[in-house]
């Protein structure tokens, strides 16, 4: 989606502030002993409350309102039973529908008191995040974005997923075009005011090869490594990068 009114800025604001808001209510809920399903009753308490709709359910008959995703899970994680534990790492990832526009933000949240070399991962992957953003300039390559990212994970010790990626975002959840958390050969578009993107790291502190789980959704790391997830949704500027998705 390339935005083109102020009306559509609006609405798109409107979404992201529903994703803020939902994260900010889960980050407060997090804590030892709270199940993965308790956590999204909350998340569709937020929605229903802001009149939003789950992004993920209305796009893929998703199996909750957002995704939970804990330890060496890396995105997808199916909310249910399971019970977080202190020290854990939980990446809750957030899309929402507000009046047909939509917007997409993630945060890898600590629970209890995690180890230094988990902080160490959550504090990379927020680097990274931070790095894509800045690096997302009128005129700037995608591929310029991705180096970005990656050159931040490697420089702290850490690995990204290529194979998971950031998306452009708007009137449909997922849009065109691909945003790589690595200088990708294929990704050469410039960066033009008015686009709206997803930007979200996806780092691992071991080997990031990843697979599937047998429930179809799950990614998890091969070898069961910690995983970490940040993300925003972005609109590219004249003037530079705005975050429509901070709290």
């Amino acid at each position: 989606m390339s935005i083109r009114t102020a009306a559509q800025m609006r609405r798109l604001r409107d979404a992201g502030r529903v994703v803020a808001r939902t994260l900010d209510a889960l980050q407060r809920a997090i804590a030892p002993g709270v199940s993965t399903q308790e956590l999204d009753e909350v998340a569709g308490a937020v929605f229903e409350r802001e009149g939003a709709r789950s992004g993920p359910i209305l796009t893929y008959n998703y199996p909750g309102a957002v995704c939970i995703s804990v330890g060496s899970e890396v995105v997808h994680g199916i909310p249910g039973p399971r019970l977080l534990r202190d020290g854990e790492l939980v990446s809750i990832d957030v899309a929402a529908e507000v009046g047909g526009y939509y917007a997409d933000a993630a945060r890898t949240i600590p629970v209890g008191q995690p180890s230094k070399p988990a902080l160490a991962l959550v504090e990379a992957t927020r680097a990274a995040l931070a790095c894509g953003i800045r690096a997302a300039q009128p005129g700037v390559t995608l591929r310029q974005v991705g180096a970005g990212i990656e050159q931040t994970a490697k420089a702290r010790g850490f690995s990204v997923v290529r194979e998971l990626t950031g998306h452009g975002i708007g009137r449909k959840m997922h849009e065109a075009p691909t945003v790589y958390n690595w200088a990708a050969p294929r990704s050469g578009l410039r960066l033009t005011p008015g686009l709206v993107l997803t930007i979200e790291p996806m780092l691992v502190a071991g080997n990031p090869e990843i697979t599937i789980q047998p429930d179809g959704w799950t990614v998890v790391t091969v070898d069961n490594s910690l995983a970490a997830h940040e993300e925003h949704t972005i609109a590219v500027t004249e003037r530079g990068p705005v975050i429509l998705t901070l709290s």
